[in-house]
């Protein structure tokens, strides 16, 4: 009886042992499970909201989704996180794209700017975490306020009180700019890439911002990386390609890598559309210096997929 009583100890042990061993790559292997199917589909989410995701297989797989903005919509209404008092000594509180968006009680939102400071070394050792100092860099302006400095070397999207959306490459709004957020290399001008602003060119988590020549459409591509087989990711020549072959007249990199989130509202919080990576996770957000949101009207949802 005692000897029986020591094999059922050992094999719990052993178990327990196995269990906590493969407990890492189980949950990774869950994450994944969780991120969006690669299936073609195009979705109308709000009145003047359509999304669009394209599941690429050559050169390398690729999902990418994209987002497409009549800004002459009813109740279309852009949103740039808002800034800090300067007696804060901050810019923005850092917060993940679903915070943002629950917040303010969006029903569209992305990252936006490159910010700083910034790292990521374990699952548990990153900076910013949510509340932190964030120090967006480039213009940015919210509801007419602008808390950060115009560079020149970052091209910024403006939305005018019009609601219509320009790309400058100078990196400056106008004056009646009511919302303006800063990327950084301009990736198409005048219908045509960029190409001397392209300098980096791996295949990459990307997020871009294009509008058509009347300012009066906006998209925002966003490209999941970083995940062998499932999307590796675009260079920005290929963004850039991207961004013609919707119509754009004008687009420029915004922040990527495990920034790379777009999330749209639900009745019972946030969901997130893509698949974004921080500290190596997939569908886990990272806490960004700041945002572009949207207010949209509902709309009936209508789905198709195709292979």
């Amino acid at each position: 009886m005692h000897h029986r009583y020591q094999v059922y100890i050992r094999r719990f042990l052993i178990a327990a042992f196995l269990t906590l061993l493969l407990s890492p790559a189980i949950f990774y292997g869950w994450l994944c499970v969780l991120r969006p199917f690669r299936a073609n589909r195009q979705q109308t989410l709000f009145t003047g909201i359509v999304y669009q995701l394209r599941a690429i297989s050559k050169p390398r797989p690729v999902t990418i989704h994209i987002v497409t903005v009549d800004l002459t919509a009813p109740g279309i209404k852009p949103l740039v996180t808002p800034g800090m008092p300067i007696s804060s000594g901050r810019k923005t509180n850092a917060r993940t794209t679903s915070e943002f968006l629950r917040e303010f009680k969006l029903q569209l939102a992305v990252n936006a700017s490159y910010f700083h400071h910034f790292y990521e070394k374990t699952p548990w050792d990153y900076y910013p975490h949510s509340g932190d100092p964030s120090y967006p860099l480039g213009e940015v302006i919210s509801n007419g306020y602008h808390y950060s400095k115009p560079e020149s070397n970052r091209a910024v999207v403006c939305f005018s009180k019009n609601n219509l959306a320009h790309i400058f490459a100078s990196g400056k709004c106008p004056l009646n700019t009511v919302q303006g957020v800063a990327g950084q290399e301009m990736l198409v001008a005048n219908g045509k890439a960029v190409i001397s602003q392209i300098r980096e060119n791996k295949p990459y988590p990307r997020v871009a911002a294009a509008i058509n020549r009347e300012g009066n459409k906006l998209w925002l591509i966003v490209v999941d990386g970083k995940q062998p087989f499932y999307s590796e990711g675009l260079t920005l020549t290929e963004l850039a390609k991207a961004a013609i072959d919707l119509g754009a007249d004008a687009a420029l990199n915004m922040d990527g890598g495990g920034s790379a989130t777009l999330v749209i509202g639900k009745p019972n919080g946030a969901k997130v559309l893509n698949a974004p990576i921080h500290t190596k996770l997939p569908m886990r957000e990272r806490p960004v210096g700041n945002h572009l949101g949207f207010y949209a009207l509902p709309a009936s949802i209508k789905t198709s997929t195709s292979k």
